[in-house]
């Protein structure tokens, strides 16, 4: 008994042009993408790295903190650190200090 002839062989060796086969319209599940790497949000400064994202030097930095308008710092065993909320009220009151006096 011989098998019926594949039509797209037949074409194929004819030269002639055959469709591909036919694509579903279900669709492949999308697959959850991974986490983003590198480093997590930042949620304290240190006092270098407050000094540093705020262009001011360490020493103007204890000044300011000794004249009393310093922002709020944490105690974190013997360091101290700046939450990142804290810096952006120390901003806010900066700005607001500098709009009341122009």
């Amino acid at each position: 008994m011989s098998r019926p002839a594949d039509p797209v062989v037949v074409a194929s060796a004819a030269g002639r042009f055959t469709p591909g086969p036919r694509r579903s319209n279900v669709t492949k599940p999308v697959q959850e993408r991974p986490m983003p790497r590198g480093p997590p949000p930042r949620a304290a400064f240190t006092v270098r790295e407050f000094c540093e994202a705020h262009r001011i030097s360490e020493a103007k930095y204890y000044e300011i903190k000794r004249e009393g308008w310093g922002p709020a710092e944490m105690a974190v065993g013997r360091r101290r650190v700046i939450a990142v909320e804290s810096a952006e009220r120390w901003r806010r009151e900066r700005e607001a200090a500098a709009f009341d006096a122009a």
